[in-house]
């Protein structure tokens, strides 16, 4: 009888674990061959090594630099964050343009959907604007002096501050400097974006200029796409987005170790404020076109800088009120 071709057994190939199903790095790093485990340790400390170097002498140059009239305070920051990002092997695709200061003076809001603290380094590293970030960050050790110096703005979630803060942000858009805002409130696990709270836009409704104008606010859509230099899907979202109860250090680690890693922003058209009836038009449209945009990322599709639906009609209208 002819021998019975034996079936061999597939090999399981280790794959990379969601977040929450292994909150320590050693329970899951054992699953690669002892030699990987070594190159990839080296790799983190090396890249530690890089942004802590980076972030020390960044740090002694913007502390001179904020004492110094001028706008290198402003680009400075800009340099930092792309060596960051270079520094931890995350490169960024940028589609679209920002939206300049107007001819009359109109600074910009940067209105961006909220996943991570990566968001920080990408963001930072392509616009010259500053962060609005919670108030627990002026308390984190080293990245408290990071964010002092970079010139965030620091809001809180209490009512009483509410004034205060919007005080804040307009005195900074009134004196030439433009925003990053995340009006998610908080980061989410990367698979899609939270209602924006209208609440964060009530800057935007403020004039800043002489002329009494407001800010121009634009959407911006930012989603990590591509892992070993390939498509990433749903279970390996968590390698990159940061939130819940994770640890900043932990998280670090485990994004470290990987090679070929990319974000993707997406700029999509500004928004003028007044062409919008209320701030929850307003945000209705900025997250639809953030929204619309990540998710187009998300299933690995091109996207390109899209116009709010709503935005036209609501600019057409208002056209016609004022006319």
């Amino acid at each position: 009888m002819p021998e019975t071709p034996r079936r061999l057994k597939p090999k399981r190939l280790p794959i990379l674990p969601h977040a929450d199903q292994y909150a320590d790095q050693a329970d899951w790093i054992g699953l690669l061959p002892p030699g990987r485990n070594i190159l990839r340790g080296l790799r983190v400390m090396r890249r530690l090594l890089l942004v802590l170097l980076c972030t020390f002498v960044a740090i002694s140059v913007q502390a001179v630099l904020v004492l110094m009239p001028g706008r290198a305070k402003i680009r400075f920051p800009r340099h930092y964050w792309s060596m960051m990002c270079r520094s931890i092997g995350l490169r960024v695709q940028v589609v679209g343009a920002p939206a300049h200061r107007t001819a009359d003076g109109r600074p910009i809001i940067y209105v961006s959907n909220h996943s991570s603290w990566l968001d920080i380094l990408v963001l930072g590293g392509r616009l010259h604007a500053c962060f609005i970030a919670k108030e627990q960050v002026a308390r984190w050790p080293v990245i408290a002096t990071v964010a002092h110096l970079g010139r965030s703005v620091f809001v809180g979630r209490r009512r009483a501050s509410t004034v205060r803060e919007r005080d804040d942000m307009h005195a900074r858009l009134a004196a030439g400097d433009s925003l990053i805002l995340f009006p998610e409130g908080t980061t989410s696990d990367g698979s899609r974006v939270l209602p924006f709270r209208s609440a964060f836009l009530s800057v935007a409704e403020l004039p800043v200029t002489a002329a009494g104008k407001p800010p121009i606010v634009q959407p911006v859509s930012v989603v990590y796409d591509r892992l070993a230099g390939l498509p990433i899907g749903r279970a390996n979202r968590p390698l990159f987005a940061w939130y819940g109860d994770m640890d900043i250090g932990s998280h670090f680690w485990r994004l470290a170790q990987q090679c070929g890693l990319r974000a993707t922003v997406v700029l999509h058209t500004a928004l003028d404020p007044r062409d919008f009836p209320s701030r929850k038009a307003l945000a209705a449209a900025t997250w639809e076109a953030v929204a619309n945009g990540a998710a187009t990322l998300r299933q690995n599709r091109k996207a390109l800088p899209l116009t709010p639906a709503g935005a036209e009609q609501a600019a057409e209208d208002a056209r016609l009120a004022y006319a």
